[in-house]
Order: C-alpha cells, then sequence, then structure tokens
C-alpha cells in the first residue's frame, strides 16, 4: 500500500511542478528566451533527452520541485548567448509575464479541474452555512441550527466554509470562539461557543464544535462554473488567512505539512476515492501556485517584487544584490522544509 501512496503522489507532484514549469518554459519559448534545461525533480539526472530545439529535457531522482533554467535570469551571464537572447534584456512586460506564467498554468488547472468535478459529480456551496448539528455537542448547547449561516468567527469574516476552518484552527483565548449567525429567521445573534474535548479511536484528543457543512448538490454547466471559481477564491482566502496567522502566532508552524505530511494525506485520499485524489490535485495546484506568488525570496514572487522595484527605480537592481536576496531566502526555504519534515516524521511515531 505505501508503494502505490508514493507512485501516487509522484504523480500529482509531477502534474502540478509539469503545468507549473511549461508556463515558465512556454513564454520564454515564445519571447526568444535561449533555455538551457527543463527539469522536472530535483538532485541527479535519472532521463535526459535532447530535444531538437537544442534544449535539455531532464526528470531529476527527487519528485519535490522543477525549473527551466533560462539564460540571463537575473544578467549578463553568458557571452556565447546572443544578447536579446537574455532574458535580463527582454521588455520588462516578457520578463513579468514568465515569472508569472507558472502560477497562472496552476490556478487555470485547479480552476479546470474544479470545473468538471462540479459538471460530473455536483457542487456544493462555498458559503459556511450549517448543514449538520451532532446531538449534545458544543454547537447545539450554544442555538446553533441547522440552516444557519456563519458570518464571522472571532471578528474574522467567514466568506466561505475553507476559510471558516481556518479561523477555528486558530488559538482563542480560553479556548472560546465567538460566532456571528445568521439565523434561518434572518435575524443576526453572537454566540460564544467552546469546543468540547473528544477521544478519538487512537488515543489522540481533539477539541469538537459538533457541526458540519451543508452537502446539498447542484447540476448544470453554470452551477459548476460558478463552483470552480467560488472554491478557487474560497481556497486562496484561506491560505491568506493561514499565511497572517503564520506570523501573527495564532497559527503554529507545526501545523504545517511538506512532503511526509502530503504522503499522509494522499493515502487517506485513496482510501476514500479518485473523486478526493483528483480534488486534492486542484487544492494542491492552488497552493503551489499561491506559495510561489508571495514576495519572498526564491519564489516567483520574490522575483516579481525585484521587477517592481525596478520598474518604480527606472532602473535595474543590482544583480549581486538581488542574488544575495534569493541565496539567503532559498536557505531560509530549505531550513524551514527540513523542520516541516522533521515535524511531520514526528507524527507518524
Amino acid at each position: 500500500m505505501w508503494f502505490v501512496t508514493l507512485l501516487v503522489l509522484i504523480l500529482i507532484l509531477g502534474i502540478i511542478i509539469l503545468v507549473h514549469e511549461f508556463g515558465h518554459f512556454i513564454w520564454a519559448k515564445t519571447f526568444g528566451v535561449h533555455i538551457y534545461e527543463f527539469s522536472i525533480g530535483m538532485g541527479p539526472i535519472l532521463h535526459t533527452h535532447k530535444g531538437r530545439d537544442g534544449i535539455d529535457y531532464n526528470i531529476r531522482a527527487f519528485p519535490i520541485g522543477g525549473f527551466v533554467s533560462m539564460a540571463g535570469e537575473v544578467y549578463d551571464d553568458d557571452e556565447k548567448i546572443p544578447k536579446e537572447k537574455l532574458m535580463c534584456n527582454r521588455p520588462w512586460y516578457q520578463r513579468l509575464i514568465i515569472l508569472v506564467a507558472g502560477v497562472v498554468n496552476n490556478f487555470i488547472l485547479a480552476i479546470v479541474i474544479l470545473f468538471f468535478m462540479g459538471l460530473c459529480l455536483g457542487s456544493t456551496t462555498t458559503k459556511p452555512i450549517i448543514g449538520t448539528v451532532l446531538e449534545n455537542s458544543a454547537a447545539e448547547e450554544a442555538g446553533l441550527e441547522v440552516g444557519d449561516q456563519i458570518l464571522a468567527i472571532n471578528d474574522i469574516k467567514a466568506s466561505s466554509w475553507d476559510k471558516l476552518q481556518i479561523a477555528l484552527y486558530r488559538k482563542s483565548d480560553n479556548d472560546t470562539y465567538t460566532f456571528m449567525v445568521r439565523k434561518t429567521t434572518g435575524e443576526e445573534k453572537q454566540l460564544n461557543i467552546t469546543p468540547k474535548k473528544v477521544t478519538n479511536e487512537d488515543g489522540t484528543e481533539t477539541m469538537q464544535f459538533g457541526l458540519g457543512m451543508d452537502q446539498t448538490k447542484h447540476y448544470g454547466f453554470v452551477a459548476s462554473i460558478k463552483y470552480a471559481f467560488m472554491k478557487f477564491g474560497s481556497i486562496v482566502s484561506s491560505m491568506m488567512l493561514t499565511i497572517t496567522s503564520l506570523f501573527t502566532g495564532k497559527i503554529s508552524l507545526n501545523a504545517l505539512s511538506g512532503p511526509v505530511g502530503i504522503y499522509s494525506v494522499v493515502g487517506d485520499s485513496i482510501s476514500v476515492g479518485i473523486s478526493q485524489l483528483v480534488y486534492l490535485i486542484a487544492f494542491l495546484s492552488i497552493n503551489v501556485g499561491f506559495i510561489n506568488i508571495l514576495p519572498f525570496p526564491a519564489f516567483d514572487g520574490g522575483r516579481v517584487l525585484f521587477l517592481i522595484i525596478e520598474k518604480i527605480k527606472r532602473s535595474p537592481v543590482d544583480a549581486k544584490i538581488e542574488n544575495a536576496f534569493h541565496t539567503v531566502g532559498f536557505i531560509l526555504l530549505m531550513i524551514l522544509m527540513i523542520y516541516i519534515t522533521f515535524q511531520d516524521i514526528l507524527r507518524f511515531f
């Protein structure tokens, strides 16, 4: 079973990385930038193919990333390549398109997957409307009922069920959460709810509110399009809340997952069925796109940040400064990945 899970994980990451890197690749090629290499994975090369276009197409050992190696990505670094084929010498708007194309591709992939899932399987509302309330739960005792819509939790607007779940995961004073709810009558009420401690079958303890989302299915082309874009926005807004919560300490770094944690999620998804695996591709594709567009060094967003600075100051940023910025960022990123992976491994034992 572990081998099947590993193969599925490699396949999912491969699809997401391929789509992302193809975005950079196709636009760089369209704009005439010289490309040395297109690689899926990191580390030692397992297979290589020299294309008729002179580009090395490689598959590398570790399926945790990928890259497109272009001439002159930061500065004029290859005298053998014509000046106009160096990325740093391309017009500003072309460099911007090349940098954001990977993220855009990830987002498009996710929206297409969500659309077809809604079309084939039906879609649910993204609004945080309560579909179930467990008997004798904290939610029932507080007065929550099926059909109620949760508007906010601890002053955080609950625009979607995904964002609501992150709001519930955030630390709260005395473990008490303030819900702003719109009742089925239209009345808005404020409720203070303290989740109950529940012991699971494996002996672990979790805090439970005892409420679930509305699972009513909607069908049709228009409903599927609406669902795809609403769900996309819902996931992005929940990720934005997660990032801000990490900086404010409301969510611990221990809550993050790396490759080992994703392996566990893939295993759980396989046991649920193919639809959950397909949804996982969409979710992770949005995740990869969102993380990459953050203005952090070593990410696409970090490089876009330097392009914006260049546009504002009307001259390129010193290449040594930019390279140092990305190098330090990459080192910090690797340290974070090691820490998260270590925490993931500890959760297995």
